[in-house]
Parts: structure tokens; C-alpha cells; sequence
């Protein structure tokens, strides 16, 4: 399964169009207080193997897995795709990329 990548600027209208979508910070906690995306659910990537599956619904709802870069919700899109989550999509550059192309009212870090 390839993983699809997700421009911080079609994300607004992605997430208009999906409205049982999940967008999930998988960064750490400390991270999410300094720059969150609104509405976004956070699961650190450490957690998400034991709470995945509780807390995301049901494999067919379409996730949106974010970071700082990018790199980490990658290997998030990974793991999900092991449990069945069948329509992932990582948001390309992560949270950066998105305070700089979409909202800088986000901070950078």
C-alpha cells in the first residue's frame, strides 16, 4: 500500500470534503501545546500502537497523520496500514510546512 501525501494547502478542503476524517498529531506532547493544527487528535507516535485502534475509529475513516517534518507520520502511516486503516494520508513537510504555506498564526519550531 502506498501512502499518499497530502499538500498543507489542500488540506482544509480535504478535511471539508471527508467530515468523519481524523487528523492525527503524532508528534509529542509538549510539541502539540507549542503548535497544533485545530481539531487535530493527538496521539504521540510512541502511543498509537495501544491506543490506535480505540481511538481512531473504524480502518475505512480516512486519517490525515501529521508531525514536525513529516517523517514520523510516515512511519505512523506505516503501522496504521498494518492494523488495516485502508485511506491514509500524510501531511507532506508536516506541521512546519503548514505554519509556513498555510497559517503562520501556527508558531515554528
Amino acid at each position: 500500500m502506498s501512502i499518499r501525501q497530502l499538500a498543507p494547502a489542500n488540506l482544509a478542503s480535504f478535511l471539508d470534503d471527508h467530515p468523519d476524517a481524523v487528523l492525527l498529531d503524532v508528534r509529542e506532547p509538549w510539541e502539540h501545546q507549542m503548535a497544533a493544527i485545530a481539531a487535530s487528535v493527538l496521539i504521540p507516535l510512541g502511543q498509537l500502537a495501544d491506543r490506535a485502534e480505540d481511538e481512531l475509529g473504524a480502518p475505512g475513516v480516512p486519517v490525515v497523520v501529521y508531525c514536525h517534518h513529516g517523517v514520523r507520520s510516515m512511519q505512523a502511516c506505516a503501522f496504521l496500514a498494518s492494523l488495516g486503516f485502508t485511506d491514509l494520508l500524510n501531511l507532506s513537510g508536516g506541521i512546519d510546512r503548514y505554519s509556513h504555506e498555510v497559517d503562520s498564526s501556527v508558531p515554528v519550531y
